[in-house]
């Protein structure tokens, strides 16, 4: 096991990410306890599969500190820490375009808090829409169990209204700017369904 430390200083003992395989003909949804994450990266490997899009997870950048060679054929990594993303987790091509988006989960009834998204996001979201690239953030209220799809306008809307005081966005908010997204069997989250909607007006 590889000692991983992650941004907040604390290590943990972990493993470094595997490459992901081939999404097999049935993608099993037997998990129902499935975090936002993984039930993102199933409905993108359905949507490969099938030939819908192609959008991935970006990988979580890595700074190796500490390598040993005990063999003049092998290296052992010792020692890693999880940098700070730089962008969002997900980006990809859907109908021509260009798809970027971020994920988040709270454990809030009634708001989502601002604290979960980083300055460099927002911009980086900013700088796709200005380019004509489709932004958004996917975010799931995990105690009552619904995802929404909410354009990134309005995040960042709601983000620069922080200098007036405001530290989260309402929960009705979300409700009327973005779309929920009913769960399913396969894919898990059908978000594509949402971006035709909004993006397509199919």
């Amino acid at each position: 096991m590889t000692p991983i430390n992650y941004p907040n200083g604390k290590k943990q003992e972990s493993t470094l990410p595997q490459g992901a395989s081939k999404a097999q003909s049935t993608i099993s949804y037997g998990n129902r306890g499935m975090t936002l994450e993984e039930d993102l990266n199933k409905s993108n490997e359905y949507y490969l599969e099938t030939g819908r899009a192609v959008i991935h997870k970006k990988p979580t950048p890595v700074q190796i500190v500490n390598v040993e060679y005990p063999k003049r054929s092998a290296a052992v990594i010792k020692e890693a820490y999880f940098k700070l993303a730089s962008t969002t987790d997900y980006n990809g091509v859907y109908r021509g375009k260009y798809v970027d988006f971020e994920a988040k989960e709270s454990k809030n009834k009634t708001s989502f808090p601002l604290r979960n998204f980083h300055e460099h996001q927002i911009q980086h979201m900013e700088a796709i829409t200005a380019h004509g690239g489709i932004a958004f953030v996917i975010l799931r209220f995990s105690t009552l169990n619904e995802v929404y799809l909410l354009d990134a306008s309005h995040l960042i809307s709601f983000w620069n209204d922080q200098k007036n005081g405001r530290k989260s966005i309402p929960k009705t908010e979300i409700e009327t700017h973005g779309f929920l997204v009913s769960p399913g069997f396969i894919p898990r989250i059908d978000y594509l369904k949402i971006i035709d909607k909004m993006y397509f007006n199919h």
